[in-house]
């Protein structure tokens, strides 16, 4: 699935990739500054969230409430080696089954993460402008993870 959008849209872009995601771990690709922060902190609020999300940069992981459970985001982009990963504890939140968890900098972990996540990069077209491509594992028979968390409740 691709996107083009400006930043005006970023809220129904959200809306409308979490509607699309059938994998509640998400990486999302692009460069410095293109707005992986700006968009995960739409999706948490389409998720029905109040926190306030921003870069891990420092923290490398953040935790966000929500209607559907906890949400985790990860900045992998200080993370010198994934043995570091490990060391926190990366692998404890990735072998959970009811927390989102959505990375940044994810080549920087690319040996621990599982197959069947979702893949969003993002491509800068002008100062407002992105494109915005979605990848993913998909099993026919499943609904998007958001939905299955909605119905759980």
């Amino acid at each position: 699935m691709e996107i083009n959008y400006n930043i005006n849209e970023l809220e129904s872009v959200a809306t409308r990739l979490l509607e699309q995601i059938n994998s509640k771990i998400v990486l999302f690709h692009g460069t410095m500054g293109v707005g992986k922060t700006t968009l995960i902190k739409a999706m948490v609020k389409a998720m029905g969230s109040s926190d306030d999300v921003t870069s891990p940069t420092y923290s490398i992981v953040n935790e966000y409430e929500s209607s559907t459970g906890s949400i985790f985001h990860f900045d992998m982009y200080r993370i010198s080696d994934e043995m570091e990963a490990l060391n926190f504890g990366f692998e404890d939140y990735l072998n959970s089954d009811t927390n989102w968890l959505f990375i940044e900098w994810p080549e920087n972990v690319s040996n621990l993460l599982p197959e069947g996540v979702s893949k969003i990069t993002i491509i800068e077209k002008d100062k407002i402008s992105r494109t915005l491509k979605l990848s993913q594992n998909e099993l026919l028979t499943q609904k998007p993870a958001y939905e299955r968390c909605k119905m759980q409740q």
